[in-house]
């Protein structure tokens, strides 16, 4: 699944959307095939229901969508989450659907791109490509959570997650409390 803004790219969990609409983001998105059915499965919604949290939804299939340009601007992009076969085909530039083509965009234009890879455990051909990615200008920021941050709830330890995407991509939040140091904790 990915998500683009106009103004920011971002690709995120349904129940952070409402943040970023609420923060004047225009949001784009797409859904692999893999994507539609793991999007039943792992949250209950369907592409519909998604869609409707979304400015634009593009088939992966449409390598003619304004995505697929570098004269579309945007500040980025998120995929989220960036199967190894994803991560594959940005690291070898092999853009043979939407998701791949608009991150190779965003790599040759010189934006922020975020891969959360969540595949565990890796090997050292996975560690490769994330490396080649990061080569190219991609940011590989993996769901592995801290608990610093004392979360009492899943919702909470997937909020620190969101919370450093945010980071990255400069938009300001509260997902999560910031490490102030041992004795103030």
């Amino acid at each position: 699944m990915t998500l683009l803004s106009r103004k920011r790219g971002v690709e995120i969990r349904v129940q952070r959307t409402q943040l970023l609409q609420s923060k004047d983001y225009e949001i784009h998105l797409i859904v692999s095939e893999a994507g539609v059915r793991n999007l039943k499965i792992e949250t209950g919604y369907d592409i519909d229901q998604i869609g409707t949290l979304a400015d634009h939804v593009y088939d992966n299939r449409n390598m003619a969508a304004t995505l697929a340009s570098g004269s579309f601007l945007t500040e980025g992009m998120v995929v989220i989450p960036c199967t190894i076969k994803t991560l594959s085909g940005i690291a070898n530039s092999y853009s043979n659907n939407l998701i791949v083509r608009a991150a190779d965009v965003t790599l040759k234009e010189k934006r922020k791109l975020v891969l959360v890879v969540r595949e565990t455990p890796l090997h050292k051909g996975h560690l490769r490509l994330m490396t080649m990615a990061a080569d190219m200008g991609a940011h590989i920021l993996p769901p592995v959570p801290s608990f610093y941050h004392k979360p009492e709830t899943i919702e909470d330890i997937l909020d620190q997650t969101i919370g450093k995407i945010f980071d990255y991509l400069s938009i300001e939040h509260n997902l999560f409390k910031r490490w102030q140091g041992e004795e103030e904790q």
